[in-house]
């Protein structure tokens, strides 16, 4: 092997080895979320360790980032209150939207238990904290006319008709009478799928498949 393929080697290597090491986007955005809460608690008042954090900390946590946050929500007594598109400005506050919260919360549940702590101390997991991302969930929803009921995917209208009309061909034995050879047999459509019907010798048992693009008949193999 020569030099110039020795080092060619060693750098594909040392290259693959940095893709395989770099981390995924949210193992990225988890870090900077736990480094972020870490820093709170330090400059908490007085500095709070994190095995003595609870879920009011967390709560009181989530409520300092609001005022970071982008999402405009109306209090009651706005006129744009529970409308998704208000046509124009209004004075009512920023807050951290539900949806980022809720990620964000996953996150740090996580993270806590990756640096050594006990799931069933885990403060990100505590009912408080469910319950208070409910009620933001719930409340920005009417102060910002946004439904978070999941939506039923609709099958495509040119789908069930021709399912539709697939159910109603099989089985039918006069619906696509065909001649097959010098047969005269009934014919059973299943699907795509058609086959003889009656009696028939060995030679005369057949299969053939529609195609569904020109109705035309391609056979198959003869069955022995």
């Amino acid at each position: 092997m020569s030099a110039a393929t020795s080092v060619s080697n060693s750098d594909s290597s040392s290259n693959a080895g940095a893709g395989e090491g770099r981390p995924s986007r949210y193992e990225s955005q988890k870090r900077r979320d736990w480094n972020t809460f870490g820093q709170y608690l330090r400059n908490h008042r007085p500095p709070l360790a994190l095995s003595r954090c609870s879920g009011a900390h967390v709560l009181e946590f989530l409520r300092y980032l609001d005022q970071f946050g982008k999402t405009k929500v109306h209090t009651a007594g706005c006129p744009f209150f529970g409308h998704p598109c208000p046509p124009g400005p209004c004075p009512c506050p920023l807050r951290q939207a539900w949806g980022s919260l809720d990620a964000l919360v996953g996150r740090l549940r996580a993270a806590f238990e990756e640096n050594g702590g006990h799931r069933e101390a885990n403060p990100f997991g505590a009912r408080a904290v469910r319950l208070y991302l409910r009620e933001v969930k719930d409340s920005q929803a009417k102060a910002r006319g946004v439904t978070y009921d999941k939506r039923k995917r609709k099958r495509p209208p040119l789908v069930a008709a021709a399912t539709a009309s697939a159910a109603n061909t099989m089985m039918h034995p006069h619906l696509n009478p065909k001649n097959l050879g010098s047969s005269d047999y009934p014919i059973y459509q299943y699907g795509h799928v058609v086959v003889h019907g009656g009696q028939a010798s060995d030679d005369d048992v057949a299969m053939v498949v529609v195609d569904s693009r020109n109705a035309a008949f391609m056979p198959l193999s003869v069955f022995n």
